[in-house]
């Protein structure tokens, strides 16, 4: 069964531009991984400094996988000082389950 994650992912507003760039730079290496089945960063639509992601993976050893490498390493290394609080991340399923 598949592994499904929303994450949000709130920025202090000065360091939104570099989160977003941050996490568009991993977007084509993310998506290359083997277990990727979705990686869909979004900005919040509303104008707050949230990132959202869709995360589906093939299953949890992919979407750790995924955690393990370093340009994921670097991204949560600069979040250190650029988030607004700790990210949220939801898991979810399937309604018919």
């Amino acid at each position: 069964m598949s592994y499904t994650v929303f994450a949000t992912i709130p920025v202090k507003p000065e360091h939104m531009d570099a989160a977003c760039e941050a996490v568009a730079a991993i977007v084509p290496a993310t998506r290359g991984e083997d277990g990727c089945v979705c990686f869909e960063p979004r900005r919040a639509a509303d104008g707050s400094s949230t990132i959202m992601i869709f995360e589906q993976w093939a299953d949890r050893a992919a979407f750790d996988f995924h955690h393990a490498q370093d340009y994921t390493k670097d991204v949560f290394a600069k979040y250190e000082n650029w988030l607004a609080s700790a990210p949220v991340l939801v898991e979810a399923k399937p309604l018919e389950d």
